[in-house]
């Protein structure tokens, strides 16, 4: 029997105006039909709308994992409400009728199970791969070349802003960094693309103290991305059949966007693995011109702390699926892994949730790490490596969040040992001065998400806590 929660379906929801519309629509009973097939694996009905005829939708959970909606109605976005409200009719408990699947759906399912089974006898060897890709050795040569000059531009412009000072920096400079910019663009070199633009607006902040400080932090990671990328850009063009790099980021700085097919064939797969999210908050960057929703979660089993990341154009945000917190245990088939660091970016098609048990909370203990400096040690390892992500995320044991006499805190291990909370520049708001607020017993015998920081103006290192989680509590402090 199909089982929905409203949360699972609130996931599924593009954006929260789709489930708040999808709510109301079953609020204000505009459903006149609503069906279940025999197998209980399809939701189907009617709902009226504003025209004459009804909307025709339909929930497909043929794949559990990954559920396909159906409308005729006009919206462009997927769940649309009807679908929404189908489901949220079904999780509930409206009375839905069984009924025959209709005779379209089931021919799509028949297509759909078709292209599964050729997929399936691909992989297992029954039929002969797919045959890969020629590369076009021509174009990739004239775009390497492209690339190699563009990187050229690039450090004539680091060097001359090294040179001068960035005190010398105004508002030309930086109208010809966003110039630049959308040269390197146009070179395919969009990873850089979007760190020159941060620069530009570092240099334009009101802040001057705290914009030069990140500033001299960013030309070091474009100059180190200069000397990397040029190294690898000419090996390359010596064998212009190499295979991309699945261990570092270099791939990505130089704008290529890896294909899930791409990272299994790569060995960055893993099967049969459960996540449980820690923590979810959405930001705009303005160097990407993007609205980033970015989940960490751990790896039930394996202790390790995976980021997801979903990219929403500004000009496209009302299309794209908005991501959210959740809160179930997600059960995921297949599950991608990007080159990266700690905090590795992974992404997954499709999941099927379930409620959090006793041995989920404390597999989250266990992952955590019991010392200090062990995690600390961790993470200057990979602060050492300018490309890395500058601020990996990390979830320790504490003995207890302490409060100082000037008002700071400090997270403090079994072993007495001591660490700095504060506030991350990198996130979009503080969280430290909520830990005042939560329940003192919280900030006892606790496990901490937290991102780690270096600060280069006071030379230390900074945790700011993102999550705590005592026994069976989890308390999120950012959203």
């Amino acid at each position: 029997m199909l089982e929905l929660t409203a949360s699972h379906i609130d996931s599924l929801a593009p954006n929260a105006a789709a489930a708040k519309n999808g709510r109301g629509l079953v609020l204000k009973n505009k459903f006149v039909k609503l069906n279940v097939s025999e197998e209980g694996d399809l939701i189907f009905g009617e709902c009226s709308g504003s025209g004459k005829s009804n909307y025709i939708c339909s929930v497909d959970f043929v794949t559990p994992e990954n559920p396909v909606s159906r409308c005729n109605c006009p919206s462009r976005q997927f769940p649309c409400k009807h679908a929404l409200g189908l489901m949220y009719a079904y999780a509930d408990g409206l009375t839905f009728e069984k009924a025959t699947v209709p005779e379209d759906i089931s021919s799509k399912r028949e297509k759909a199970g078709k292209r599964e089974e050729t997929k399936a006898k691909r992989e297992s060897g029954e039929l002969p791969p797919a045959k890969p890709k020629k590369v076009n050795k021509t174009a990739l040569k004239k775009k390497i070349v492209q690339q190699l000059e563009a990187l050229d531009e690039l450090e004539k412009i680091v060097l001359s802003l090294v040179r001068g000072g960035l005190g010398t920096a105004n508002a030309r400079t930086v109208k010809d960094l966003n110039d630049h910019a959308k040269r390197l663009g146009s070179s395919y070199l969009t990873g850089a693309e979007n760190e020159l633009r941060r620069l530009a607006l570092l240099l334009e902040q009101d802040d001057r103290e705290s914009g030069y400080t990140y500033a001299t932090e960013q030309l070091t990671l474009l100059n180190a991305f200069i000397k990397k990328g040029r190294s690898y850009l000419q090996t390359k063009q010596e064998d212009p059949e190499l295979v991309p790099d699945s261990e570092s980021t270099i791939e990505e700085w130089l704008g290529h966007a890896w294909q899930l097919a791409e990272l299994k064939e790569a060995g960055r797969v893993s099967e049969s693995v459960e996540l449980l999210q820690l923590a979810f908050y959405t930001y705009r960057d303005e160097a990407r011109k993007e609205f980033v929703d970015t989940g960490f979660w751990l790896q039930l089993g394996e202790g390790k702390i995976h980021r997801t990341v979903q990219y929403r154009p500004f000009k496209a945000v009302k299309y794209m699926k908005e991501e959210d917190s959740f809160f179930s245990v997600a059960q995921i088939s297949e599950l991608y892994r990007y080159p990266g660091g700690m905090n590795a970016r992974v992404r997954f098609e499709g999941m099927i949730p379930r409620q959090v048990n006793n041995a989920d909370y404390d597999g989250i203990r266990a992952a955590a790490a019991a010392s200090i400096p062990d995690a600390v040690k961790a993470v200057k390892n990979q602060l050492k490596d300018p490309l890395a992500d500058r601020a990996p995320v990390v979830l320790l044991n504490a003995a207890r969040i302490a409060q100082t006499e000037n008002g700071t805190f400090a997270l403090v291990d079994e072993a007495g040992n001591t660490l700095e909370l504060g506030n991350v520049y990198r996130l979009p708001q503080p969280t430290t001065p909520l830990l005042s607020l939560v329940d003192p017993s919280l900030l006892e015998n606790c496990a901490v998400l937290a991102m780690f920081e270096h600060q280069m103006d006071m030379g230390k290192l900074v945790a700011q806590p993102l999550t705590l989680i005592q026994g069976e509590r989890i308390a999120r402090l950012l959203y």
